[in-house]
């Protein structure tokens, strides 16, 4: 083709595209709201995206600070793992879920091998395309195992998805509200969140306290979950994020998986750790439950194993769960699971992490930005906490007391920082930020794992902006 011809036609189709107004309106009339967060008025549009950043239509870069949930870690196209995703495409990117393929067993392998070294326990992996489907694989699994027992425990704060099994065991009542009665409702536990906990205990002394109250459940027969004469409990497993991510990133003592562990295998309750947000080396670490030192039963996963590119979610169990003899073909399926695409690009997210001491390079990176942090939150008295393991970080906004929740004004600076004018050296920026917690008042920052410490600099300069024209509103 004539390259004159080619470009002309290229200028024609650019000029025949759908403009933003147009766009707006079609989502309007045509989109479900449901699948997609419209929590404000005006969501942005983005046009494309490199390293930390989303770029909009004038191409003003966005700094990122919560990559997709906690989705892409290693940050938008990121050139090996978008070409393995080009490999893979190339060769088999379709084929039946009743079918091998190399990417697959390789990957289940790997993912294996490694928590036989750091939990001392064979076990198998399961694959699915999303993290709240994974979860319904595992509880198919803890309730195979444990003969139908259906009861779960979960904690306050905590969030597995929003399919109906996995609604039921996340404590937020407005994702079950509309979907009639759960019977299988899980037993929410205080989690130890010790900046909202009680005066006067250290952030141990409050894990402590957080066990010792689980365990008093099964003292007697009257509190509904145990029975002394068969030493039995109602509960099948509990559920767990080692840090809370929708609740808030809040981050335990470390001792206090360990203690509950041990209420956990005194009466048969199996642990099953939802990595889902956390995973992937967010904290420093393969998995977040490393860091405190004790064996999961079942260990969910998903979202950054493939860096976003492409849907892939999966279970580890014990063998003695998961073997073919008691979990057999069929016991679940979906048409996409361990699809080649998602697993190729997983595989390949394995082999680069085994490359480099990535671990020690987050743990540096997210020393440095939570002392920003901590410099930000001497400046600004609205800063009541921060904290931070690894580049899982959290800033709780509340009012002058330093202690009130203050939701508003976090809403404000979240819509703020989407306006594209916060100034450095003459250049404008946009400020990606997620908000959770408990009372919606907590940033939550989950930035590429492989942040330089410029961009770092760069975010803690845009927060204290943004934390001023708060405060001059």
């Amino acid at each position: 083709m004539n390259i004159n011809l080619a470009i002309k036609q290229n200028d024609n189709a650019a000029s025949q595209q759908t403009s933003e107004a147009e766009l707006r309106a079609l989502e309007q009339e045509y989109c479900s709201h449901g699948d997609t967060v419209h929590y404000t008025d005006h969501p942005m549009f983005f046009d494309r995206c490199e390293g930390s950043y989303v770029y909009d239509a004038t191409d003003t870069p966005f700094l990122d600070l919560q990559m997709w949930y906690s989705a892409v870690n290693f940050g938008y196209r990121n050139p090996r793992l978008n070409a393995a995703a080009h490999r893979q495409l190339d060769t088999l990117p379709q084929v039946a879920s009743q079918y091998l393929h190399r990417e697959k067993v390789e990957l289940a392998a790997m993912i294996a091998k490694d928590a036989e070294r750091k939990f001392g326990a064979k076990g198998r992996v399961h694959f699915n395309v999303g993290g709240s489907q994974a979860v319904e694989d595992s509880l198919k699994l803890v309730r195979n195992y444990t003969g139908g027992k259906s009861l779960m425990f979960a904690f306050e704060g905590g969030y597995h998805g929003r399919t109906l099994g996995a609604s039921a065991i996340t404590s937020s009542y407005r994702y079950r509200r509309r979907y009639g009665h759960f019977g299988d409702r899980a037993q929410f536990i205080e989690f130890p969140y010790h900046f909202r906990g009680p005066k006067g205990m250290t952030k141990e002394e409050y894990g402590h306290y957080c066990v010792q109250k689980f365990a008093r459940l099964f003292e007697t027969e009257y509190n509904g979950v145990w029975d002394p004469k068969t030493g039995k409990a109602e509960y099948a497993a509990f559920y767990v994020e080692p840090i809370q991510g929708t609740g808030g990133y809040v981050i335990p003592p470390m001792n206090f998986f360990k203690e509950l562990k041990k209420v956990l295998d005194d009466h048969g309750i199996l642990l099953v750790v939802d990595e889902i947000q956390m995973g992937v080396y967010r904290t420093g670490k393969l998995w977040s439950i490393e860091h405190f030192g004790v064996t999961p039963d079942a260990l969910v996963f998903g979202k950054a194993i493939t860096n976003g590119l492409n849907p892939l979610s999966g279970v580890w169990a014990k063998e003695e769960m998961i073997n073919p003899g008691i979990f057999p073909p069929g016991s679940t399926h979906s048409t996409f699971a361990s699809n080649p695409m998602g697993t190729a690009i997983a595989l390949e997210t394995m082999k680069m992490l085994e490359e480099e001491d990535f671990g020690a390079a987050i743990m540096e990176k997210g020393a440095y930005f939570l002392d920003g942090l901590k410099e930000l939150q001497k400046r600004h008295p609205t800063i009541g906490d921060v904290d931070g393991l690894g580049l899982a970080l959290r800033v709780e906004i509340c009012k002058e007391d330093g202690f009130t929740p203050d939701k508003a004004t976090l809403d404000w600076m979240s819509d703020e920082g989407m306006k594209g004018n916060l100034l450095v050296d003459g250049k404008k920026y946009g400020l990606v930020l997620d908000v959770g917690g408990y009372y919606k008042n907590v940033i939550t920052l989950a930035p590429n794992l492989l942040i330089t410490r410029e961009e770092i600099d760069l975010a803690l300069n845009l927060l204290d902006q943004l934390f001023v024209r708060a405060a001059k509103r």
